[in-house]
């Protein structure tokens, strides 16, 4: 059997492509859109200077992956630069934000997939990877697999060269602090994640982008869920599930109560009704979101973007951490509901 690396299957793929860049790039409104999280998000419960916070690392995250997509630069260059600057801030549930497993540990999960290939990449459980989605991107791009985990995961990072950290990396105060909490108040009242502490799902962040050559990759990057039990994975390395992306639909990347989103392929699905149903993005997120995980009894969001530079971002909870840039607009940055 022959194999193909990812630059052959994209190489290949892009010789289809019958017009010249020029006229690729006047026709492809490049767009970047994210999210940082979804969930009991809502001015009363914000200070002015931790919204203030938000809005500028929101910008900050926003305006990284937009410059490298105004220099020419791929969707998949976008998003990864995008999410890391996310990863690097306190403020949200990934990287050196993560939140703590039920054993006290970080443990991170991430997710890419390049729409122009069907090429995806992921790796869960890891702890030393300085990067996940750095991690996700050289699955897809150096091995044969979509999914790599835990230590088998880590060794592959180093051998790819990737920035291995102590597992001290990602220790934020307020997280230990938080994650104390939930397990006192859940071993106390022996309730629920959900009556304990509404929030212990979210804070997921996500990238999805549309360069100048009309292509689409989306990203997504997690701690996962506080207190979560041992070997617990969600929805954010799971494709279909938490990221999806193909030029012909659309590209998405999710955030909120995993389990839900892993049953109902909720990424996949909102392409799939595009494809199928011949519906908009947004017919196809609110179907997906507003109604099927809303019936369900699932609860968090998705951003998304189509091949048009379409953008729609969706969520039935209180809020989002969310924004998104076109081509010769300013960021547009959102928290709350409405």
């Amino acid at each position: 059997m022959n194999s193909c690396t990812y630059q052959d299957q994209k190489n290949d793929l892009s010789a289809d492509n019958t017009k010249s860049s020029e006229e690729v790039h006047d026709a492809v409104p490049i767009t970047l859109v994210i999210h940082g999280g979804a969930g009991n998000i809502k001015k009363e419960n914000m200070t002015p200077e931790h919204e203030e916070a938000y809005r500028a690392k929101l910008e900050e995250a926003l305006m990284t992956g937009y410059t490298l997509l105004k220099e020419g630069k791929s969707a998949m260059d976008a998003v990864t630069a995008t999410i890391q600057v996310m990863e690097k801030s306190p403020l949200f549930n990934a990287g050196v934000g993560a939140v703590f497993t039920n054993q006290g540990k970080n443990e991170l999960d991430a997710s890419v997939m390049d729409g122009s290939t069907g090429m995806a990449g992921a790796v869960a459980g890891v702890s030393i990877i300085k990067s996940p989605i750095l991690a996700a991107r050289a699955v897809m791009e150096q091995s044969p697999h979509v999914m790599m985990s835990g230590q088998g995961a880590e060794l592959f990072a180093k051998e790819a060269g990737l920035e291995i950290v102590d597992p001290s990396y990602f220790f934020d105060q307020r997280r230990f602090e938080q994650f104390e909490k939930i397990k006192e108040q859940q071993e106390k009242k022996e309730t629920a994640y959900m009556q304990t502490y509404p929030d212990y799902k979210f804070g997921t962040v996500g990238c999805v982008a549309l360069d100048a050559e009309g292509n689409i990759a989306a990203g997504t990057s997690t701690g996962g869920m506080t207190n979560k039990k041992y070997g617990r994975i969600g929805d954010s390395p799971i494709i279909g599930a938490g990221t999806y992306a193909d030029n012909a639909t659309c590209g998405v990347s999710s955030t909120g109560h995993g389990e839900f989103f892993i049953r109902n392929v909720i990424a996949y699905d909102i392409a799939a009704n595009m494809k199928y149903r011949n519906i908009s993005l947004e017919q196809a997120t609110r179907e997906v979101i507003t109604r099927k995980l809303t019936l369900k009894g699932g609860t968090g969001g998705v951003i998304a973007l189509d091949k048009k530079g379409n953008v729609s971002i969706t969520f039935n909870t209180a809020g989002m951490f969310r924004g998104y840039i076109k081509d010769g607009s300013e960021p547009e940055i959102f928290m709350y509901g409405n």
